[in-house]
This record gives C-alpha cells, sequence and structure tokens, in this order.
C-alpha cells in the first residue's frame, strides 16, 4: 500500500520569511530613509534622526541666567545732601526691616470675616511665617485687623482700642462691610465704613474676603511700611 509523502519545511518560517522579504522594519526604516534622500530634504532626515532623543534630557537644561539687574533692597537711593541724611536712610531701613516683619496683630473679629481671619493663622497660610503674631492686648500690638461689621454700638470701643495701641499703628479693613456697610450699608445700626472712626491703611475687598487676600492684605502693608522715612523726615525739618 502506497504511503502519501509529507513534504516538510527544513527552514523555520521566521528564517524563511526574512530569507525571502528581509527585517521588515529594516526595509521600513530604510524606504523611508530614502524616499527623503531622493528628494534631498535635509529638514525632514533632520528631523528622523531627532525624534529618538529623549525629552527629559531637554526639560532639564539649565535656563540661562537672567540679565536683568537686580533691584536694591532699600527704597532710598538718594541723591543725599549729606552723608548724615545717607545714615539716617539707613537707619530707616533698618527700623522699617524690624516693624515689616514683626507685625503683631489684634485680636478683633466682629462677624464672619473673623473666620477667615482664623483661616490665615491656621498652618495651611501660617502667617506666623511672615512675623504675624497675634496678641490679646492693644498695649502688646501695631496692628489692627477690623474683621466683619462694625456697629454704632461698637465704634467707640474701637476708638478706645485703637487709642491705646502703640504708634505707629496702622489698620487693616477687612471684607465689605468693614469698608463701607456691606450688605447693611443702609441700616441704621451699622457704621458705613470703619474709616470713618479710624484711619486705614490696606482695604481688603470680598465678603467675606479669602485668607489668600487677607495675606496680599499684609504683604501690601509690609511694602507700605517699608517705605517710612520718619527719621528722614525729622532731619529735613
Amino acid at each position: 500500500m502506497a504511503t502519501k509523502g509529507v513534504l516538510r519545511l527544513s527552514v523555520p518560517f521566521t528564517n524563511s520569511w526574512r530569507s525571502l522579504f528581509g527585517n521588515p522594519l529594516r526595509v521600513t526604516c530604510v524606504s523611508v530613509r530614502s524616499a527623503f534622500t531622493e528628494r534631498n530634504d535635509d529638514s525632514a532626515l533632520k528631523a528622523i534622526s531627532t525624534s529618538l532623543v529623549p525629552y527629559r534630557s531637554k526639560s532639564t537644561e539649565v535656563a540661562p541666567a537672567p540679565t536683568s539687574i537686580k533691584k536694591p533692597y532699600s527704597p532710598f537711593q538718594g541723591p543725599f545732601s549729606s552723608k548724615a541724611e545717607y545714615a539716617l536712610a539707613r537707619l530707616d531701613d533698618l527700623v522699617n526691616w524690624g516693624r515689616k516683619s514683626s507685625m503683631w496683630p489684634l485680636t478683633f473679629g466682629l462677624a464672619c470675616c473673623a473666620v477667615e481671619m482664623m483661616h490665615f493663622a491656621a498652618p495651611r497660610y501660617d502667617m506666623d511665617s511672615y512675623g504675624v503674631v497675634f496678641r490679646a492686648s492693644p498695649r502688646q500690638a501695631d496692628v489692627i485687623i477690623v474683621a466683619g461689621t462694625l456697629t454704632n454700638k461698637m465704634a467707640p470701643a474701637l476708638r478706645k482700642i485703637y487709642d491705646q495701641m502703640p504708634q505707629p499703628a496702622w489698620v487693616i479693613s477687612m471684607g465689605s462691610c468693614a469698608n463701607g456697610g456691606g450688605y447693611y450699608h443702609y441700616s441704621y445700626a451699622v457704621v458705613r465704613g470703619c474709616d470713618r472712626v479710624i484711619p486705614v491703611d490696606i482695604y481688603i475687598p470680598g465678603c467675606p474676603p479669602t485668607a489668600e487676600a487677607l495675606l496680599y492684605g499684609v504683604l501690601q502693608l509690609r511694602k507700605k511700611v517699608k517705605r517710612m522715612n520718619h527719621l528722614q523726615a525729622w532731619y529735613r525739618k
């Protein structure tokens, strides 16, 4: 009985595929490169050669140094008429640096804005890192934050507390109610702005303003304190 022969391939399929058609990935790369070479497109070849460069090396490159001139710390740059005026300007810088770096506000919360003032004192914004420390006595405070609605009944107490603070003293009006009455502007019992009772240095809008807004107000007050020139004004009299 005759048996049918079985044809067996002595070469593996992968080798036979490569022998017939070559490496498909290599063929593709060569064909793409040859196509660009025929066009003599150097920019396209450059794009292909640099496309495999890791982007991490590009993102970690050192940025060039800024060419801008560093702004001096002191706002008092002259010209000065004498050496004494220059020395007093440096003393003003020293005194202002101590004042702006250790602002102690009075705990004076009147309404819902006081909650945001407490938020400013919490660890997220950490007012202690700016030298802001709440004090319970006006004798030890140099800033008062009017946080909330000021009523006619509370106005005399606010003025009395302000008078008990050592000078120079600064005032931050926090929120729409303290700025101008806010929602209660037409109420018979509300003062339409605490600046009718005490002088205000910084106004913070909002109802209520956020803790970030209060932080920005404190930073603005620090800039204002940095420009004080009490000793120079005394010398020029």
